[in-house]
């Protein structure tokens, strides 16, 4: 039965796609067309035609041909009382609607063919004669009886070949949707009776070409608690008070937020003021005001606070005694669950000015979620600020460093580069939410905390020296991202200087004109920040005043990340561009072209890129698993001439959004078609990187871990073995099956290149097929002399989310060898280099 479904699927789509390219002979020279979209604002454009104005046909069942982009994504992107009319002067398609329910924000875009339509713009409804054709605004409103539903809308005659050529799109559109919609659950159906498949993989070291020695990095945002409580190793959460409403964190925080006075209110309270802070980035510090020794200020960490016996620990923070008070010392304990004592030190609060105070505290027993104590032994009133508890076992040793066995699994990876701080979280929830390096650098006390577009709070303790210190210390290149003066289109906060509900949701016009000129300047500080001379540039002293009088050379720099490509962003990434590009030509500038792989930000983004020569675009797309089997060629077709690829964000989804077997071999799979093409895709990232247990806004991610594990998923593991096994030269392969099968030859992948620093040859190898593929490699033109290999295999049943990689010494006993790809693996063969040319 089984059998039978899916082939009558497959010849579902086959009739379908059929039916909309030939037609039929007997058909109207012209029709009605009736636009229109559903009453509650949550569907796109549609259409329905009508030979009669009675009786109406839905478009290709009601596809939505455009859908609104204002407003943050899904639900919140609505289309309300669309008006469509073809311009006289232009003889385009001009769509308009209200964005917004009260009608407050208008939306215009226009299209050639009803098919791909251009940027869209949004405006107030006074401004539509600013924007929209004068054509658009007289088009009286019509009635459809539409699904027995009655619609309201908008008629025009148009010719029929316009509707059939509609729904050709929608058909090739649907039926493309349902290849990418294969999964391997599907597999006993789809290749019933498949036997093993012979390979014939010839290597044609003859014919090859350079590829980007940066094709593998990495890239971090602050999503799923993945900073603060995750890679930045500070164990004190909300150190510094500075936790609000505001964050809008579902947790409710406060400023007292993980804080707790124990021993009761007799003996002592809590308060929060802002009076004659450390700095004025740092308004908050708390009050504790001891009535009676005994009781104690207690800190739960995030998630309690994991210790490690025998570690030491460094204890800072800032302090004073009330006027009043005389002050004393302070017994600093961490405790573990059962509230044994693990460490204890002292300190003397005494001064009457802020002073900053440390002690170490080594730990006598592992704790999995102790707290952090502070016990003032003499009644009083203490103001304390930036409580903080460090491990001194961080990554590389640094102080205000990193978590020691995170950063590891990371650097385990070998990326060539790191992007930061995003993704949204750079250009933010709102215009007066961007991400302000500024405010990430300089003394803890002194940075400015930010809200998390995720939900949740930033320090910023791990700011951009600190991403910039992690780069030098793994060996990889950074590439910061900036906003291109506009917010994430994804934000739903109102801008400061908002028009109405125009700047309260979505991409909300950006910086203002009169203010990008501060904010250009600010993009190119941060340059000189990375690069300029300690001794002779100001944001040069800077950087060497925080320990790196060195530059660290910093090469790329993105701006933009998914953004609507309007007209209110082009404006300010060209100021932005062509200011770097003045001052810094050697800094390779990534723009953007939008969040997905196809569709109006796409095609606007390349645009813009050939007409400002902008060497280097950014591409994200999250994909189902068919979606990389079919689209392995995606990069075959692009025009080398143009500006180079950065892959910066793609995974495999599938639903209910696991990372297993069956995703982590897609994504090995298309990367055999990105190395094919890295001469083109010079940069590629998988993303998102890291979430902990039980904070995830996104799955599924690479790795995640709570606070005394770390747990890479398989995807991790792709990854890893295409990290640890680049190359810079790409050499040709050709693969002979004795199954040439559509659905057979797509899951077989080959990617072979040279690592020229080592000599050695790296064969990849791919098989998302339920048989074994008995493969002969054939490396033509090259003696392998006394070889060595060594074979690193993934592989496991499709819904298998624990598989790790195997590696095993691999027998060579010449040029040409088999190898047997098990059923759903991936395999790396890296013959180690002590060859001789024929």
């Amino acid at each position: 039965m089984k059998k039978i479904l899916f082939s009558c699927l497959l010849a579902m789509g086959s009739v379908s796609l059929h039916a909309g390219i030939t037609g039929v002979a007997n058909v109207p020279d012209s029709v009605y067309l009736f636009s229109y979209a559903d009453a509650n604002g949550q569907s796109g454009l549609k259409f329905a035609w009508s030979g009669d104005r009675q009786y109406w046909t839905p478009v290709a069942g009601g596809y939505n041909y455009v859908r609104s982009d204002f407003g943050p994504w899904g639900s919140g992107k609505k289309m309300f009382r669309p008006r469509l009319v073809q311009g006289k002067a232009d003889g385009k398609w001009h769509c308009t609607w209200e964005a917004t329910q009260s009608g407050q924000v208008v939306a215009h875009a226009a299209s050639s063919d009803l098919l791909k339509w251009e940027r869209q713009s949004y405006f107030v409804p006074a401004e539509r004669a600013q924007h929209v054709p004068a054509e658009t605004f007289p088009v009286a409103e019509a009635k459809a009886t539409i699904g027995g539903r009655e619609e309201s809308g908008y008629v025009q005659r148009v010719p029929y070949a316009l509707i059939e050529e509609m729904q050709r799109y929608a058909d090739h559109k649907n039926f493309r949707g349902m290849l990418y919609d294969e999964r391997t659950e599907q597999d006993a159906v789809r290749f019933a009776g498949l036997k093993p498949v012979e390979a014939t993989i010839t290597v044609q070291t003859d014919q090859k070409k350079a590829i980007s020695e940066h094709l593998i990095g990495i890239f971090f945002e602050d999503i799923n608690y993945g900073a603060d409580g995750g890679l930045y190793a500070e164990l004190v959460q909300n150190r510094d008070f500075e936790y609000s409403e505001k964050d809008k964190a579902h947790q409710r925080w406060d400023h007292s937020y993980a804080w707790t006075v124990q021993g009761g209110d007799a003996a002592a309270s809590l308060a929060i003021a802002t009076d004659d802070p450390i700095h004025a980035n740092n308004a908050h510090y708390a009050v504790l005001d001891v009535k009676q020794a005994g009781a104690s200020l207690q800190n739960s960490g995030y998630d309690g606070i994991a210790l490690k016996q025998g570690e030491k620990y460094d204890l800072s923070l800032f302090a004073r005694v009330a006027q009043g008070s005389k002050g004393g010392k302070f017994v600093v304990r961490l405790l573990d669950e059962k509230g044994n004592e693990a460490a204890r030190t002292t300190v003397n609060v005494s001064s009457k000015d802020w002073k900053q105070l440390k002690g170490v505290l080594k730990v006598t027993a592992d704790v999995r979620a102790g707290v952090l104590s502070l016990e003032p032994l003499s009644a009083g009133t203490y103001h304390l600020d930036m409580v903080s508890l460090f491990p001194q076992n961080t990554f590389k040793g640094r102080k205000n460093g990193l978590r020691a066995d995170l950063a590891q699994t990371l650097a385990d990876l070998k990326p060539r580069f790191v992007r930061f701080p995003g993704g949204c979280v750079a250009h933010g929830d709102g215009v007066d939410n961007i991400y302000d390096w500024k405010g990430s650098i300089g003394p803890l006390e002194a940075r400015k905390p930010l809200r998390n577009l995720w939900g949740y709070h930033q320090t910023r303790g791990l700011g951009y020296f600190e991403y910039f210190q992690f780069c030098e210390d793994i060996g990889a290149e950074p590439v910061p991202v900036l906003a291109a003066g506009v917010p994430c289109q994804n934000s739903g906060t109102c801008s400061h200087h908002s028009k109405g509900e125009l700047g309260c949701s979505g991409q909300q016009g950006g910086v203002p004109m009169e203010e990008m000129d501060a904010y250009v300047q600010d993009v190119l500080d941060l340059i000189e920040y990375a690069n300029g001379d300690a001794k002779k540039t100001e944001w040069g002293r800077k950087r060497a005043e925080a320990g790196h009088p060195k530059p660290f050379g910093l090469k790329y720099i993105g701006i933009g990340n998914e953004d609507l490509i309007t007209d209110v962003f082009e404006e300010r990434f060209t100021m932005i561009y062509n200011a770097v590009r003045a001052k810094y030509p050697d800094i390779t500038v990534i723009g953007t072209v939008g969040p997905f792989y196809e569709g109006t930000d796409y095609d606007e983004g390349w645009k813009l890129a050939s007409k400002l020569d902008i060497p280097m675009v950014d591409e994200h797309y999250y994909v189902a698993p068919g979606w990389l089997i079919h689209n392995q060629d995606y990069y075959d077709r692009y025009d080398r001439s143009k500006s180079k690829v950065y892959l910066g964000e793609y995974a495999a989804h599938l639903p209910g959004r696991p990372n297993n077997i069956e995703t982590a071999l897609a994504e090995a799979l298309y990367l055999t078609g990105v190395e094919r093409n890295a001469d083109v895709v010079t940069m590629t990232s998988y993303a998102p990187l890291l979430a902990k247990e039980g904070h995830t806004q996104w799955n599924p991610d690479l790795i995640y871990f709570n606070n005394t594990e770390v747990k890479p998923t398989v995807g991790y593991y792709t990854q890893q073995m295409y990290g640890q096994n680049a190359g810079d030269e790409y050499i040709t392969s050709t693969v002979q099956l004795n199954n040439w099968q559509d659905g057979v030859k797509k899951r077989v992948g080959v990617s072979v290149v040279k690592d020229n620093a080592t000599g050695d040859y790296i064969v990849k190898l791919v098989n998302m097929l339920p048989v074994e593929v008995n493969s002969k490699v054939k490396l033509d033109g090259v003696t392998l002399t006394a070889p060595t290999a060594v074979k690193t295999v993934l592989t496991g049943d499709p819904k298998d989310k624990t598989a790790r990689p195997v590696t095993s010494d691999f027998e060579l006993t010449g040029s040409d060898f088999a190898y047997s790809m098990p059923a759903y693996s991936f395999t790396v063969i890296r013959i180690h280099q002590n060859l001789e040319k024929k």
